[in-house]
């Protein structure tokens, strides 16, 4: 009891943070930035032990530059989700742009439905929320609920005020069979690293062996629909365009696996592109086959005079 008594507490605070403009917002990021990076030093090893592991070919000092930017950015992700709000679909539009939307809506105009691929890269949050505004068909999102239920309600809240579905990964197919006479877009994030029972399929990804999710590929050979992957370009703070890129039209087509790599493959281009606006912060690679390779490396990156 007191645990949800506190849980409410910290969302009425929150609402009411979100009705401040983002401009001041972005003032209190930058407060928050020097907070969790240099006082707290939120999830820094975690966030070493990816960076270091990801990149072997880049120097310490690199490595450090990129952290340095992720922290930055994530002090403004944190902020952006709190916005979520309270933002207009005005304020959204103006800062989420989609390019090449015109693909994905001549499936949906000619009545057939699309798979969104997307990763948590960028404000994937705002990004979702904008599918709603800028296609026609019905969107469900695909999420894992939050261990706190009081939280998962807030933000399914917030996540749904722009007309989009939310639906719980253990609940996707039946959300598919019930819609499958209208065009919808279910997303689908697939850079989160499955459970260890589920770590069914293995590849290299950012120099890493690592599970991948199959979800998305399982669907897409099922229903034989068109896959596009949401690359999310970073344009300057608080702006973002989408680009939709379509990664596999035929998926009955494919060969095993061959979705997955593709996608696989396309994000790990967008995160070497890029860096700094991944999310370095999860455990990606916590289930592993055999012990990481870099433990020397990453001692070295805790000892060095930066």
């Amino acid at each position: 009891m007191i645990n949800k008594g506190l849980s409410r507490v910290g969302i009425f605070l929150l609402s009411m943070l979100s009705l401040l403009p983002l401009f001041v917002l972005y003032r209190l990021a930058d407060a928050f930035y020097v907070v969790i990076f240099y006082v707290f030093g939120y999830r820094r090893k975690v966030v070493k032990e990816n960076l270091v592991n990801a990149f072997p070919e880049k120097t310490l000092p690199e490595i450090y530059a990129i952290e340095k930017r992720f922290y930055k950015f994530l002090a403004s992700l944190f902020i952006e989700v709190i916005k979520m709000k309270s933002i207009s679909k005005k304020e959204l539009n103006k800062r989420v742009k989609f390019k090449n939307a015109d693909l994905v809506e001549a499936y949906l105009k000619n009545n057939e439905s699309v798979l969104f691929c997307s990763s948590h890269y960028g404000n994937y949050e705002w990004v979702c929320m904008a599918i709603g505004l800028n296609f026609s068909g019905g969107h469900f999102p695909i999420y894992k609920p939050l261990s706190s239920e009081t939280f998962d309600n807030w933000f399914l809240e917030m996540r749904s005020k722009f007309g989009n579905n939310m639906v719980s990964m253990r609940q996707t197919l039946r959300a598919i069979q019930a819609n499958k006479h209208q065009p919808t877009i279910f997303t689908f994030g697939s850079d989160q690293a499955p459970s260890k029972e589920e770590s069914n399929y293995w590849t290299t990804f950012l120099n890493q062996e690592s599970a991948i999710q199959l979800g998305l590929e399982k669907i897409a050979k099922k229903t034989n629909r068109p896959v596009f992957y949401l690359k999310i370009n970073y344009l300057k703070r608080g702006y973002y365009e989408v680009d939709c890129v379509p990664i596999c039209l035929n998926p009955s087509e494919t060969a095993e696996f061959e979705i997955t790599n593709m996608h696989t493959l396309f994000l790990e281009d967008i995160i070497k592109e890029a860096p700094a606006y991944w999310l370095w912060s999860h455990r990606r690679w916590k289930y592993q086959p055999e012990p990481k390779i870099s433990s020397t490396r990453v001692k070295d990156y805790d000892t060095m005079d930066v």
